[in-house]
């Protein structure tokens, strides 16, 4: 009957591959779905042990690009075991997805389209889909939680909330932000359109901002900006700064961090 029901969960999408599981009590897969046409990939952790109930689910957005800040199945099976659906989309180009990866271009209808099978997927409540994004994963989840109103709630852990920004902080990034996306100067609207302060009164979700504030990656000016232009347009936010805390949360403040924030995404909303 377990196995009846966990199949279930992946109706929705164009093939599911099981692999090997990371923790206990959570199944793993790698599901293939479309967007915009394309055939992408995405990883896929369910419970076992609320198999057969109504789950609440969490749209992970990854960070980085290509080989650099891939879905970890350990991070997302962790999340899973606080009894969600976790669906973390790879974007197009990556994991031997279809097209390119745009840093947040058109490969942001992959999250929105994983948003929509998530709404569809058996099992899911579709009332309790929130998204999370991690470093890049920031763009994508803001512009989720601007393209997507039915989203319950966005965190934002670490997260890229202006690409000119990144621009000026990381000059070992600019190479490969000048093939994706172009000069900042040259092509100032891809940049803006990639920025989610510049849209910050289109976020139709409370947003929970998390970030370290010896972050080396993305700065913690990432995380005060957006906060700022969320509180500019009257946004229900909060801001959880870690002092000490790096890009990468470690140990017992990565798991403290993990427990709040699923705290907080639990919480009731007006």
């Amino acid at each position: 009957m377990e196995a009846e029901t966990a199949c279930n969960y992946l109706e929705p999408f164009v093939e599911a591959v099981p692999e090997l599981s990371v923790e206990p009590g959570v199944r793993l897969y790698t599901v293939s779905y479309y967007s915009q046409g394309l055939l992408v990939k995405a990883a896929l952790a369910v419970p076992d042990a609320q198999l057969g109930e109504c789950l609440p689910a969490l749209l992970y957005c990854r960070g980085g690009i290509k080989g650099v800040g891939k879905v970890r199945p350990e991070r997302i099976s962790q999340m899973a075991s606080f009894g969600y659906v976790v669906l973390a989309p790879h974007y197009r180009g990556n994991e031997g997805g279809e097209g390119r990866d745009e840093f947040g271009g058109e490969d942001r209808h992959d999250v929105f389209s994983a948003y929509e099978l998530l709404c569809r997927m058996p099992g899911v409540d579709s009332g309790r889909i929130s998204v999370y994004g991690f470093s890049r994963g920031g763009i994508m989840a803001l512009l989720a939680a601007i393209e997507c109103p039915g989203l319950r709630s966005a965190v934002v852990w670490g997260g890229v909330s202006d690409l000119f920004l990144t621009y000026e902080e990381r000059i070992d990034l600019r190479r490969m932000l000048r093939r994706v996306v172009g000069h900042p100067r040259k092509q100032e609207e891809a940049y803006r359109w990639r920025s989610p302060i510049f849209r910050a009164a289109e976020i139709s979700c409370p947003v929970l901002i998390i970030h370290g504030t010896e972050d080396g990656n993305v700065g913690v000016e990432h995380a005060r900006r957006l906060a700022d232009a969320l509180k500019a347009n009257g946004k229900p936010h909060e801001l959880w700064l870690a002092e000490g805390a790096s890009h990468l949360f470690k140990g017992e403040v990565l798991e403290a961090y993990t427990r709040r924030m699923f705290d907080w995404l639990a919480a009731p909303r007006a």
